[in-house]
């Protein structure tokens, strides 16, 4: 999952203005980061997961097309879906949404202490 998380910020970095802020919204089992740039045409939004894709506008960034694809082909393997669109107020808005995980045990390592003080 870090690397969903690595590929929707290289993007959001990449293609928004420089300087300008990348958001991320965790809501639940839904991640989305949001950059301030021109978002993502409508001709594009079915897309852009897809290995090798590359927006027309986009074509001229340093880039395979494979971020985004890994980050869907990794959600799909946990059972989950991406997500691509356009903040109302400008920039793209991209993510994913995991199926809500029934509460479990931590995962014991060895040499590894537990806090179990929020459980």
């Amino acid at each position: 999952m870090a690397r969903c998380v690595d590929n929707l910020l290289d993007n959001a970095l990449e293609f928004g203005p420089p300087g300008d802020p990348v958001e991320i919204t965790v809501h639940a089992s839904d991640l989305t980061v949001r950059d301030h740039g021109a978002g993502i045409a409508a001709a594009d939004s079915d897309a852009v997961f897809g290995r090798f894709y590359r927006a027309d506008a986009t074509r001229s960034t340093p880039g395979s097309g494979l971020g985004l694809a890994i980050v869907r082909d990794i959600v799909t393997a946990h059972g989950g879906v991406t997500h691509a669109g356009n903040h109302p107020d400008g920039g793209a808005c991209v993510g994913f949404r995991l199926p809500a995980a029934a509460h479990r045990e931590p995962v014991r390592r060895p040499n590894a202490s537990v806090d179990r003080r929020n459980q």
